[in-house]
């Protein structure tokens, strides 16, 4: 199965967010770790509701933190 058409930039604002942990913002937004590592590699698309919540832990518009990539 092809991955989503949607990149993010979780990954960087974590670690200028002190370097916060996969654990750590999975905590903050209501899913685990392992999904955190999902969304970030591009493996998996979050709900729009842990996508909010995920930008929002950032103080970052949505689309700040995930972009669709056009194919």
């Amino acid at each position: 199965m092809a991955n989503p058409p949607i990149s993010n930039q979780i990954r960087t604002l974590r670690f200028m967010a002190g370097e916060m942990t996969q654990a750590d913002l999975g905590d903050r937004v209501g899913v685990t770790r392992q999904t955190i590592a999902a969304i970030e590699q591009g493996k998996y698309s979050p709900t729009l509701e842990t996508a909010f919540r995920i930008a929002r832990v950032f103080d970052k518009p949505l689309e700040e933190v995930f972009q669709w990539e056009e194919q």
